[in-house]
């Protein structure tokens, strides 16, 4: 979602310091460039070594460097930024800027940078209640300036009260808007299916597979992020709906075939990774099976094919983006460029088996100009926001096929 976005992260002196450096770690995780710009206090609570790891770039603490990694140092880092996020941000950072001081290295970035400012303040309750902070933010919103509100709970002081730093998501959810991605997919009409069905033998049992919709539901959620019109259409599944789209529940294969046909026509993206049945009792006992006699050892059971929805809805495609996944024990590469081939498919996701029911996977996508990435492992909300980097990508190229 952030590729290739420059994204400056300040960091004050407050005991949150140590959370920016998973902020930094996420943000890189998006393919954000990365540069860290360290206070004096700041260093105090954090390594800059930390920060510079993560983030593949020098942390720059100091106003006047005997080294100067950044050219013109403040003047530098105000033009490289497409976006500057404080956090923590300190009572002390905060009355900085409101009142104009740039008395060291970020206050001087913040002055002289063009590019949205967003601070997450973090600090002791009475100090975020106290009026000439509350005044200073203020007016730091009327002059254009975001703010991403502290949390309520147990603070490092041992009080409980507002100053908490806000949530690492909740950061980057305002990046994300401060940098109008959020419109990225404005005015489209994503349709995501996901989870498993469930095919009955009889009353009581079922064929079904380990399919947790954990990857469907991220791309749902992560594609109305980007202010995308969604309908996700799951099978069972235990995961919590995400807010703000359209939600259809479904059990068996031909129930999601049904489904995904009426809304395919007014779709302007698809992405397919339920993990469908591809066979089914050919007939449901009305009774539950029973053991029988001691004797009987083993019971035949007759499967049918279920209806290839990827295949069926191909011959309609049009200009629609269509992607598919592709779940493979063996020949993966081989089977999955197949599938891109014989489906029309605009993106294929090379699936590993050992993601199911896991927070975390290892994909490939592969397009149809035969372009292969193959990702590392990471988070499965990750992997939608790169999934959907390569969707916009498809989009803003016109959906050519080549």
């Amino acid at each position: 979602m952030l590729s290739e976005r420059k994204i400056l992260v300040g960091v004050t002196g407050s005991i949150a310091a140590y959370k920016s450096a998973e902020l930094v770690r996420r943000l890189k995780g998006q393919q954000a460039e990365v540069i860290a710009v360290m206070t004096r206090s700041a260093v105090r609570f954090l390594s800059p070594l930390t920060l510079e790891t993560l983030s593949g770039n020098p942390v720059a603490t100091d106003l006047f460097p005997k080294e100067r990694p950044y050219g013109t140092g403040h003047i530098s880092l105000a033009e490289w930024a497409d976006l500057v996020v404080v956090a923590p941000a300190t009572a002390n950072i905060i009355g900085k800027v409101a009142s104009g001081i740039a008395d060291d290295l970020l206050s001087t970035v913040i002055m002289a940078t063009t590019a949205p400012v967003i601070l997450a303040p973090a600090m002791n309750v009475n100090m975020y209640n106290n009026p000439i902070v509350g005044e200073n933010i203020r007016k730091l919103r009327l002059h254009g300036y975001g703010f991403v509100e502290p949390e309520i709970g147990e603070l490092a002081c041992g009080t409980v009260g507002q100053g908490r730093l806000a949530a690492i998501e909740r950061i980057i959810d305002a990046i994300i808007d401060g940098l109008d991605i959020s419109s990225q997919l404005a005015g489209k009409k994503v349709l995501v299916t996901a989870g498993r069905t469930e095919e009955d033998l009889d009353p009581v049992r079922f064929l079904t597979n380990r399919s947790t919709g954990k990857m469907g539901y991220a791309l749902a959620d992560r594609a109305r992020r980007r202010g995308a019109d969604v309908l996700l259409v799951s099978g069972p599944s235990s995961l919590p709906v995400p807010r703000g789209l359209r939600f259809e529940s479904i059990r068996t294969a031909e129930e999601m075939r049904k489904k995904v046909k009426t809304a395919f026509p007014s779709s302007d993206v698809i992405i397919m990774s339920a993990a469908v049945a591809d066979f089914r009792p050919r007939q449901i006992s009305a009774a539950k099976i029973k053991k029988g006699p001691q004797e009987v050892e083993s019971v035949f059971l007759e499967l049918e094919r279920t209806v290839d929805i990827l295949s069926e809805i191909a011959g309609q495609k049009g200009d629609k983006i269509l992607v598919g996944f592709a779940l493979e024990t063996e020949n993966g590469l081989m089977n999955a460029r197949s599938k891109l081939r014989e489906k029309d498919l605009d993106l294929v996701v090379l699936n590993d088996p050992s993601g199911f029911g896991s927070d975390t996977n290892r994909v490939t996508l592969i397009d149809r100009s035969g372009n292969i990435e193959q990702l590392p492992q990471m988070t499965k909300v990750e992997i939608a926001d790169r999934i959907l980097d390569r969707v916009v990508e498809i989009i803003r190229k016109g959906g050519k096929k080549t």
